[in-house]
């Protein structure tokens, strides 16, 4: 076949097979579980699909760092495939990330995946096609490449999000993400048209090289295709005022699906932005820098003023992603070493830190995947103080709680910004923060808190109004002295005014059930509340990666 091509006269490139060996790993876990779900012969568990796509994530990872070493051990970075793709510092830390997210993420889906009687392997074959997209998308150094790295990572992405058929958000939350994010790519593949038309070609570093040796007195068309590209780019990391998709999606899609989207799409998409706008448009960049920084702001502020008034859980996470985009954007507008390693630090950091907070938010859900109100995590700290404890430290570090990851990915882009004298976004991004630790804390308060008491509520003896009505005392040997606990009638009133039933000693409601983690939900939180407190404590190695992917740009 090969021969025939090349005496047709078309141009066959070399593949270095090693350079797309973390994505070959990846689509080829996805393939391997599918043929097994079509030729098993009884149902397999889900721990056995959530096995085969951890070990998949680990050769990934295996993988990644050997490429990494292969980079930072020659001192260059390389290009392979014709140049459509860089193999550098850049492209294999996001590489090792994306293979972390997978091994975290098939831990911490298991019991979600049993709990709901999902049968199949199609759930974790969709996850590592996304991660190969995202991986794709890291290391392009060309449009095409970029696109179809976009498509890989994104079409999984809907279907996850409309698999859970039982419950009608699901469906809505998938055809809301597919319509908004057709339009957003074909926005973007008109960017690249006009890209190509201003400047000649698609790959990254002759559009650099154009753009350096050549002086141009009307860039509107380049300005143009710009544009359109980053509007792509935005839409797929949340980032105001192209996140109208977020709340719904995340609060309609099954919950671990949530967690992994919040963290690879981000993944995917600041890869490439950060690439493709340091590098590619750096020369324009007192073109764009203006428009990042109006995008930042906005993003900053939307996230933290709406995430107030939520009152699930989800959707409140979908906001607090919003703000965190604007926080990433912070590296980019500063368009400068510092500023990439900063923005490739908190993408970092954020993946964990998500994909833990949605881990609890599932557990919490409960059977039909339905109890999200912020309201259904009272009490959490007293049933279930480790999960209470896991959540409450992962949340406090998205507020930039000090001895944590999210602080120093904070004053990292705060500093980057500050450092290109772009005072009053990091003034307005600190001012952010604080406000976005109000509903961080809103849930700590509400798991370890107790329901408080109605405004001039008389505090009656224990038993509650209605023993009182009757005459009768919780006595000891009484028919109700079994069942009686300490409720005060201010408890009662309380209950009665948001349950709009009567809830007293006698109450037939049953207490909440145990939640009960498996051994591999387990290990996935303690990594999450590892990284976070670990490298909080001891930032250097993830510092030292940050800072030595920025530097390695072909």
């Amino acid at each position: 076949m090969s021969g025939f091509l090349a005496t047709s006269g078309f141009a066959i490139p070399h593949i270095d097979y090693t350079a797309l060996l973390p994505e070959l790993i990846m689509i080829g876990g996805a393939i391997l579980l599918l043929g097994i779900g079509a030729l098993r012969v009884r149902h397999l568990p889900p721990r056995v699909y959530s096995a085969l796509t951890g070990a998949t994530g680990v050769a990934s990872l295996v993988a990644g760092i050997f490429l990494w070493d292969k980079v930072h051990g020659a001192g260059h970075p390389f290009a392979a495939v014709a140049k459509s793709l860089a193999v550098d510092g850049f492209s294999t830390a996001f590489v090792i990330l994306a293979s972390a997210i997978i091994i975290v993420s098939s831990l911490l889906s298991n019991d979600y995946l049993e709990r709901e009687g999902v049968i199949g392997p199609e759930y974790h074959a969709l996850t590592l096609l996304s991660a190969s997209g995202a991986m794709l998308m890291a290391a392009a150094n060309d449009f095409i490449v970029i696109f179809l790295g976009l498509e890989i990572l994104s079409i999984p992405l809907y279907i996850l999000a409309a698999l859970d058929q039982r419950r009608a958000e699901s469906g809505e939350a998938g055809m809301k993400y597919f319509v908004l994010g057709a339009f957003s790519s074909a926005i973007f593949v008109y960017g690249i048209a006009l890209t190509y038309g201003a400047t000649g070609s698609t790959n990254l570093a002759q559009i650099a090289a154009y753009l350096s040796h050549n002086v141009s007195t009307n860039d509107g068309l380049l300005l143009a295709g710009a544009g359109l590209l980053l509007v792509g780019f935005l839409f797929k990391v949340a980032a105001v005022p192209f996140h109208m998709w977020t709340p719904d999606v995340y609060q309609g899609a099954p919950t671990p699906a949530t967690g992994f989207m919040a963290a690879i799409a981000k993944v995917g998409g600041f890869a490439a932005l950060l690439r493709v706008f340091f590098t590619s448009f750096h020369v324009l960049s007192s073109s764009w820098q203006p428009i990042i920084w109006v995008v930042a702001i906005l993003t900053l502020v939307v996230g933290a003023v709406l995430g107030l008034v939520q009152r699930d859980i989800k959707r409140m996470l979908a906001y607090s992603s919003i703000n965190h985009a604007g926080f990433i954007l912070l590296g980019l507008e500063a368009a400068s070493t510092k500023g990439i390693s900063a923005a490739l630090y908190y993408v970092f950091i954020y993946s964990f830190l998500v994909l833990g907070s949605f881990a609890v938010v599932t557990l919490v859900g409960g059977k039909g995947d339905r109890e999200h109100s912020i309201e259904s995590f009272r009490g959490l700290g007293r049933r279930q103080p480790l999960l209470a404890l896991a959540l409450a430290i992962l949340l406090l570090a998205q507020a930039g709680a000090p001895f944590t990851t999210g602080f120093l990915g904070k004053l990292y882009v705060v500093e980057a910004a500050v450092s290109a004298h772009s005072y009053a976004l990091a003034v307005i991004a600190m001012l952010t923060g604080a406000i976005a630790a109000a509903f961080y804390l809103r849930v700590v308060f509400v798991m370890y808190g107790t329901r408080p008491a109605p405004a001039g509520a008389p505090i009656e003896p224990a038993g509650g109004p209605q023993l009182a009505s009757a005459g009768a005392s919780p006595e000891i040997g009484s028919p109700l002295g079994a069942s009686y606990s300490p409720l005060s009638a201010a408890t009662l009133v309380a209950t009665e005014q948001e349950t709009g039933s009567e809830v007293g000693p006698t109450s037939s409601n049953p207490p909440a059930a145990p939640i009960r983690l498996s051994f591999a939900t387990a290990l996935g939180l303690a990594l999450t509340v590892g990284v976070t407190v670990v490298f909080g404590i001891w930032p250097a190695p993830i510092f030292s990666l940050a800072h030595s992917a920025s530097l390695l740009f072909i």
